[in-house]
């Protein structure tokens, strides 16, 4: 009974709403669509770099850098910080007639960086995008409601509290949904950018402490 009572309450309040409310609709499941699909994606891939440096650091002390490679090339499918230390451990691995370039290992590792910081951000720029346009979209019907609200006020012969009341009601609905969306889109945004963020300054340590050890080896 209480579950068809709360679906009967929020068609209502989607009915009075007026037009507004479909696409605050279509931004709602765009933002629950982006958000999941998001929490998957940063749960599945592995962020965690805690044990994979120290292992590879152990590895670079033996100067075991094809060691190094067989042991992260088995990780790459789904640990992040996996795929960025082979492609520093490859550029680094000595070769015959080669001089060590610290700068050209730096800038492998920021290439294969990029790469993956910009495969966990996707979809960030449509949560702002929503997080902006849902208020937009709920107060530009709250602003035709209050003028269809008006309109009603002005037409009729007597004017009484309830009939302001019942319009501002309506058309504040909008607004309200609009912000809900809002908020939930930012609390995605918020979170996912901290868990990323956190992710590049883990990479840009780890990275600078091997690239270091591996130049004072030369």
């Amino acid at each position: 009974m209480e579950s068809s009572t709360v679906a009967f309450s929020l068609l209502e309040l989607f009915k009075l709403g007026g037009t507004a409310m479909w696409p605050l609709a279509a931004f709602s499941v765009a933002t629950l669509a982006i958000g999941v699909e998001r929490l998957i994606y940063l749960l599945y891939h592995d962020l965690r770099l805690n044990t994979i440096d120290g292992k590879v650091s152990d590895f670079i002390k033996n100067r075991d850098y094809q060691g190094a490679a067989d042991y992260l090339t088995p990780l790459t499918q789904r640990a992040m910080g996996a795929r960025i230390l082979l492609a520093l451990v490859k550029r680094a691995t000595p070769a015959q007639g080669k001089v060590f370039s610290e700068r050209n290992v730096e800038r492998a590792v920021e290439t294969e960086s990029m790469v993956c910081i910009d495969s966990l951000e996707s979809g960030f720029n449509f949560l702002v995008a929503l997080g902006s346009l849902s208020p937009l979209t709920g107060f530009l019907g709250t602003v035709s409601g209050m003028i269809g609200a008006f309109r009603s006020i002005a037409e009729a012969t007597e004017v009484n509290a309830q009939i302001v009341a019942n319009g501002i009601y309506e058309a504040l609905i909008t607004t309200v949904f609009g912000l809900i969306i809002a908020i939930v889109a930012m609390v995605f945004h918020s979170i996912f950018t901290h868990i990323v963020d956190k992710f590049a300054a883990e990479v840009e340590k780890s990275c600078s402490d091997l690239i270091a050890e591996i130049a004072g080896q030369q």
